[in-house]
């Protein structure tokens, strides 16, 4: 499972015109499973999300969490994060999961962390979303727990 990571001032999620989802200061994670993630992978990257000390302590240091600094969580689907761009000028996304599963890795991800945080919001799976950030920093860091081998 791959999440990139970006801490923020706000962020939007639009889709069809219609906003869907949105929070104030917080996390805007996207999330991508790869081929061979299961619900372990999916596991080990929230608990990781959820812990990963990103914002500033009175001291002006990285040393609080999303909890500790609370923020909102916004989570959304995007499987081209786990595009192979090694060779060629066209990306192949032969390492991402399948639709299904990756909507199922996402959904289960989404139901945890809405039970670990209490406040989380969601872009859709599979919609053309219109994402809109203000990155705050800019703080932004690639997660990736891969499946053992």
């Amino acid at each position: 499972m791959i999440g990139l990571l970006q801490r923020v001032a706000e962020a939007s999620v639009t889709v069809d015109g219609e906003r869907i989802a949105a929070i104030g200061s917080g996390l805007l994670v996207l999330l991508c499973a790869e081929r061979g993630d299961t619900r372990k992978e999916a596991d080990a990257l929230l608990t990781k999300l959820l812990s990963f000390r990103v914002f500033s302590d009175l001291d002006g240091k990285m040393n609080l969490n999303l909890a500790q600094a609370g923020g909102g969580l916004l989570l959304v689907p995007q499987f081209t994060l786990a595009a192979d761009t090694r060779s060629g000028t066209r990306p192949s996304f032969t390492p991402a999961a399948p639709p299904q599963q990756a909507r199922e890795l996402f959904d289960y991800t989404v139901g945890c962390a809405q039970a670990a945080h209490p406040r989380v919001a969601t872009g859709r799976f599979g919609a053309d979303m219109k994402v809109a950030l203000v990155n705050d920093g800019p703080v932004t860091f690639w997660l990736q727990v891969s499946p053992a081998a």
